[in-house]
């Protein structure tokens, strides 16, 4: 299947680097890899849209890389890091062509269990990674959903998040040393595995959330807490919202903060109980629920317990709890399957990562649903209602060229109302090219241009993934191909 994909819709290949190429093959030997279905295996990311390179590089060691780089700012070849290539923003697709660094094999996993931190190399598995550390006690809590497959140099990259960050925080808050190297060739080692450290700048934390543009991470160490020893699921539903938004201000009002709280709108709902063809509360079909969960330590647990079972009495119209993984699982069907069924109502998706001040919740659900009922464009709506991080799902028919304009134009309305409330246009999933329209609606030009003249001391030849982030790149009218990935909800 994937063969016949290349070779619909491969283009003819043509390297456009052979000199360097040719040299490159002959510094590294077997680790520059020229196969056109390789090359193609590594032309996109999680966003579809295809960009072959020269050759893939798949580094044996430190050496290699160094080398690579060296080559790469002689011959002014573009180099892109990669991992699993989950990024959904296109920041993993090599967008100038050039040479694809992939280190999916780097995937050495070390925990220790006195001091909980693990060692672990770039191509190390995030699920991998929280199995490690739980087997000998410890816990990595940042989950993206891509878990099973994203790596952790691609999640440091972007500073992933996921369901647990208003708890427990994101990527960057679990990352205590990285070792790389700078886009000209030369190795560095931002802090130690230590907890404490204030020794010159800070490039470690200006490495995370780069997306891969500023170096090349090959190897972490990360901070890891305490395995939690229990947990709770709670399921509500409510009248509309408003409704569910403003009880969830009162739910964080008492001090409790979940370990997850999931909000999911109304066209959210219905697109579960269309896939699963059952309402989740009998005779509420379509109604906005909250999905929450508690952890930690089973008195702290059952003491919150109580606290959220009076809330729901008070604010919601029915609920459901589990405390065993089977019920728990039922609980969560309604998250696991919204998203796949989003694609009934539209062959394309546009998944923005927004985030606003918990205030401004209500605002932002509200503009939704009003500019989605004037445009005629569904907009299914859930997130990390604890921290304001809303996955916005834009969907239309890409080959209706009218559909197309409305969606953009949606898009483009709901970006501006996010910065008008305080917001951020992506709380996890980077610029990439994706949002590269957006920059500058968000930064002033003088962070902007802070930003690129970091990027030229670093990378004076600009050739570290590039394209990204500042150059504009309208993503919406791209045509990404045909393919289902191992993360895909559909």
């Amino acid at each position: 299947m994937f063969i016949d994909l290349f070779r619909k819709t491969a283009n003819d290949g043509e390297v456009k680097f052979p000199k360097a190429t040719e040299a490159l093959q002959q510094r590294l030997g077997a680790s520059v890899i020229i196969d056109k279905e390789e090359r193609f295996r590594v032309s996109f990311d999680g966003s579809k849209l295809s960009f072959m390179p020269d050759a893939v590089i798949r580094p044996k060691n430190h050496d290699e890389i160094g080398e690579l780089l060296r080559l790469a700012n002689e011959f002014k070849v573009p180099v892109t890091p990669r991992g699993a290539g989950s990024s959904l923003t296109g920041s993993a697709a090599p967008l100038k062509g050039g040479w694809v660094l992939d280190l999916t094999a780097w995937n050495e996993i070390r925990v220790d269990e006195v001091t909980g931190m693990a060692y672990v190399q770039a191509g190390a598995v995030i699920g991998n990674i929280l199995a490690a550390a739980e087997k000998v006690g410890w816990f990595y809590p940042p989950d993206p959903s891509s878990i099973r497959f994203s790596t952790i140099g691609g999640n440091i990259a972007c500073n992933a998040g996921g369901l647990r960050g208003a708890k427990y925080g994101v990527t960057r808050d679990y990352v205590l040393a990285l070792k790389g190297f700078l886009p000209t060739g030369e190795y560095v080692e931002w802090a130690n595995d230590l907890r404490k450290f204030a020794s010159g700048f800070n490039l470690r934390d200006l490495w995370i959330g780069s997306e891969g543009t500023l170096g090349v991470i090959t190897d972490a160490v990360l901070r890891l807490i305490p395995k939690p020893q229990s947990r709770w699921t709670y399921l509500a539903s409510f009248k509309d919202e408003k409704t569910g938004l403003l009880a969830i201000r009162d739910l964080l009002a008492t001090r409790i903060t979940p370990s997850i709280l999931e909000f999911l709108d109304r066209e959210s709902v219905k697109c579960a109980e269309s896939a699963t063809q059952k309402e989740i509360f009998s005779g509420q079909a379509g109604r906005p629920v909250a999905l929450i969960e508690l952890d930690g330590y089973p008195a702290r647990v059952a003491e919150e317990r109580e606290i959220v079972l009076a809330w729901g009495e008070k604010h919601a119209l029915a609920s459901k709890e589990a405390s065993d993984p089977v019920k728990e699982e039922e609980l969560w069907a309604v998250r696991r399957t919204c998203s796949g069924a989003m694609f009934e109502l539209g062959d394309t998706k546009l998944n923005e990562d927004v985030v606003v001040p918990l205030r401004s919740q209500v605002e932002l659900l509200s503009f939704i649903r009003e500019i989605s009922a004037e445009s005629e464009i569904p907009i299914p709506t859930f997130g990390h209602a604890a921290d304001g991080n809303f996955h916005v799902n834009i969907m239309f028919n890409r080959e209706d060229p009218g559909h197309r304009e409305r969606a953009r134009d949606v898009l483009f309305s709901i970006m501006e109302k996010v910065i008008e409330l305080g917001g951020t246009i992506s709380g996890e999933h980077g610029i990439g090219l994706a949002k590269t329209a957006f920059l500058r609606m968000e930064h002033r030009p003088a962070e902007v241009e802070a930003m690129q003249r970091i990027k030229k001391a670093l990378d004076p030849n600009g050739i570290l993934n590039p394209g990204k982030i500042f150059d504009v790149f309208e993503y919406w009218a791209q045509t990404p191909i045909k393919i289902r990935l191992p993360w895909d909800h559909k």
